[in-house]
């Protein structure tokens, strides 16, 4: 039978040095049964902090974007000029990926931005932890993500008219969670 001499560590597996006796290396060799796999350690669970509060949120990301979505009630996004240099340009209907695709994108970053207002640990502009397990919020954020998904649905098409509908849509499913959070008396009585 072979013994082990020492542990070698090679990155964060452990390997076996495997030698022989005297005895062993004289003696008949049979198989033996097959080793079990050496299986490297689960990594270890990862706290995720978080950088941005539920605020720097809206305004970094669904307040731009739903933006686009309005302002394509008042001007047809075929009619946008692209900006002198579009790869530059701060007005995404006037961009590389300006026009209806901005509209359509914006719809769809919206969607998936709706994800990160579910995120546990997310804290609101005045340091209260968002209010994630609150009963309606997870009706809110399904609101805003159906909302994207009529805006995606009408810049698909195109057609101005889609579009007022898509934004008063979007509107209402705002104007649902900030009823509730946001429009407080105070900065302090926020996110209760």
């Amino acid at each position: 039978m072979n013994r082990i001499f020492y542990m070698l560590s090679v990155g964060t597996m452990l390997v076996p040095f495997v030698g022989t006796t005297e005895a062993q290396a004289q003696a008949p060799k049979t198989n033996p049964a097959p080793a079990a796999p050496i299986r490297p350690a689960a990594p270890a669970a990862r706290t995720q902090v978080q950088q941005v509060n539920l605020a720097q949120l809206m305004r970094g990301t669904l307040f731009p974007e739903s933006n686009i979505i309005f302002a394509a009630q008042n001007e047809n996004p075929d009619d946008v000029k692209p900006a002198p240099d579009p790869s530059v340009a701060v007005n995404l209907l006037a961009s590389s990926y300006g026009k209806w695709a901005a509209v359509e994108n914006s719809a769809l970053a919206i969607y998936e931005v709706a994800n990160l207002l579910t995120v546990p640990g997310r804290k609101c502009s005045n340091g209260r932890i968002a209010p994630t397990t609150h009963a309606d919020w997870p009706k809110f954020v399904q609101g805003l993500k159906d909302a994207a998904l009529v805006a995606y649905k009408a810049a698909q098409s195109k057609d101005q008219d889609k579009i007022l509908d898509a934004a008063d849509t979007m509107t209402t499913a705002c104007a649902n969670c900030h009823n509730v959070y946001r429009e407080t008396p105070t900065l302090a009585d926020r996110c209760k």
